[in-house]
Order: C-alpha cells, then structure tokens, then sequence
C-alpha cells in the first residue's frame, strides 16, 4: 500500500492548505454551491444496457501520460454528445495531472452528472467539491476508517451530493454501512500490484446486498470484458483509459455502448 500511503501523505499537506485558504462559509458563496445537482444513481439506472460512466484521466502513476494531446473541455463535449450517463472527472494534480478546475469548467455546461474522482479524506475536499460543480464523490475505502466513511458520507450528503465507495478486496467490506453506502464502486485494479482481474468484480459481487448499485472499475476494454463484469449484475462500467488512449473519443463511445447494450 506505499504507492496509496504516498498519495494519502501528499493529499494532508493539500488539505492543510485549503483549510488555510477557505472557510467553509467561503464554498457557499461559490459558482456551483447552491446549484440543482444531478443523481449519478438515477442516471445509471437503465433497462436497456450497462451504464456508462466516462472518465477524463490525462495520466496515471502506473501507465504515466494516456492523452498527449488533451483537451479537457473537447473530451467532456464528445462524451456528453455521445450519450455517456455520467463523467469522472480526476482533479488530482501531483499523481494523475488533473486539476480542480476541469470540474468547474465542465460542470458550467454539464448535461450528465459530474463524479470527482479524487483521494478524498477532509470534509473540506468534499465542499470545494460542491463548489466546483460535482455531483457526486468518490470515497476509498482502503484508505478510510469505519467512521472516516461514515463520516465523509455524511457530509457529502449533507450539502446535496452523492458518494460512489470504491473498494478493491473483501477486506473493506466491513466497514461499510449498505444502508447509507449504497453505491458501490468495485475497482478491479490491484493498488499493490497494479495488476488487473475483472474476476474482483463477480466475486465481491456476491458478498454485497442486492439493493447496492454497483459499478465496475478498472480494465475494461473489450466486449469480452464487459460481458465478464455483467456477470456481477453490475448497473455501469466505469472506463478511462480505453477511451482517453482512442484517437477516435466518439467512435468508441458509440463502439463502447454497442457492448453494453442487454
């Protein structure tokens, strides 16, 4: 766990910061504070194939740069035109080149909800958050207490946004309230490792409540591997790196959605 507890070290020294920089009453006052937020659990409840959610990753720590030629704004047009449900936006900026800003200048001409992808772990990322124009954050497990995600989780819905929990083994599990904690991200990434195995998905599937909605993360990018992870009775996939290494963003949106079609 050193490449997370690396991560976590650096997110304290962010945190110290924006506590020095903001007040909570500041975030109110934001762009996007007191704006209607969009339901990332209603928007991937579909009848007729897998829910999509589309993430905007420029790089990553273990494949390095993905999207030489980015453009945050053209790829967040050419997934919302092409009838993504939802958008993953990673804002961190030291690890993954994100940056908090592709969430408020997506969020002004948003049609689908916004997920910040971050390492959340102070109630004051999940405000900045609000006010960027999030609709949902991501929290992880693996690097939160029982009472850290109770917690987070609550502030988050507290200010009107939706949590999606990631967790990567059966280890996490109990410390999970489904009845609060009722999005589930599974990440089929090995965060020790690296290593990818869609089996994560069906297996931990089976230890969680029918009533959860779950999402698969994480190495997929054929039709073979959705049809892997609809094994799991997932709602939606949730895909970066097919689509951020595409030279063609829309086709294999359109390809994408063909294969999540039931």
């Amino acid at each position: 766990m050193n490449f997370l507890s690396d991560i976590i070290e650096v997110k304290k020294e962010e945190v110290k910061k924006l506590r020095q920089n903001f007040s909570l009453g500041s975030f109110h006052e934001s762009e996007f504070y007191n704006a209607p937020v969009r339901s990332l659990r209603k928007a991937l409840q579909r009848d007729d194939r897998l829910g999509i959610i589309a993430e905007i990753k420029k790089a990553s720590p273990s494949k390095g740069v993905l999207k030489h030629e980015f453009d945050h704004i053209s790829i967040a047009n050419a997934y919302m035109e092409n009838a993504v449900d939802a958008i993953s936006i990673l804002t961190d900026k030291n690890f993954f080149q994100g940056d908090i800003n592709f969430l408020r200048d997506i969020a002004r001409f948003k049609t689908v909800p916004l997920l910040q992808k971050d390492f959340i772990i102070d109630e004051y990322q999940i405000f900045e958050a609000k006010a960027y124009g999030a609709d949902a954050v991501l929290l992880i497990a693996e690097v939160l207490s029982q009472n850290q995600i109770s917690e987070l989780t609550s502030a988050a819905n507290g200010c009107g946004l939706e949590v999606l929990l990631e967790i990567h083994s059966a280890a996490q599990l109990d410390k999970i309230d489904f009845t609060k904690n009722n999005l589930i991200g599974i990440n089929n990434r090995n965060l020790e490792t690296f290593n990818v195995d869609l089996s994560t998905t069906v297996e931990l599937s089976r230890l969680i409540p029918s009533n959860v909605a779950l999402i698969a993360e994480s190495g997929i990018n054929t039709v073979a591997n959705v049809k892997e992870i609809c094994k799991a009775n997932v709602k939606a996939a949730l895909v970066g790196e097919h689509f951020m290494r595409s030279d063609n963003i829309e086709a294999s949106i359109k390809e994408f959605r063909e294969w999540c079609r039931y």
